[in-house]
């Protein structure tokens, strides 16, 4: 299993969120979820300037095995995209929780940070997963 970055908060779905400290909240999906769609050949990511509601579909990744909805981990406005996914959506497979980040946000109320899972709490979850 890989090892999950301690500066992560996780959604139960697999998305995962860094905060940048500056009000900006960070977006991809796990290693081990790219793990389970196996090679991503497409990547739909949202426009910059859209606003994203927590807990709804904002993103799609989809493998060869199947199309997967990202949910957004916090409310907020997308201020970047990670535009280099639409030629290498195997990034994410590569370095999911570096270079294959989906999305950045403006964070629209910071108390939703704490309805998300620590990284012990989601290693736990992806452990109970596989019982």
């Amino acid at each position: 299993m890989s090892e999950i970055p301690g500066d992560l908060k996780f959604l139960k779905s697999h998305e995962w969120a860094r905060v940048e400290g500056d009000g900006k909240v960070t977006v991809g999906i796990s290693d081990h979820a790219q793990g389970l769609l196996g090679d991503l050949v497409y990547v739909e990511l949202p426009d910059v300037g859209d606003r994203v509601e927590v807990g709804n579909a904002c993103a799609v990744v989809e493998s060869v095995k199947a199309a997967s909805d990202v949910y957004a981990p916090v409310s907020g406005t997308v201020t970047a995209v990670n535009s280099a996914l639409s030629d290498k959506p195997e990034t994410i497979n590569e370095d999911a929780y570096g270079e294959g980040w989906l999305f950045t946000m403006e964070i629209e109320d910071a108390e939703q940070l704490n309805e998300l899972l620590g990284p012990d709490d989601y290693a736990e979850l992806l452990e109970d997963e596989d019982h």
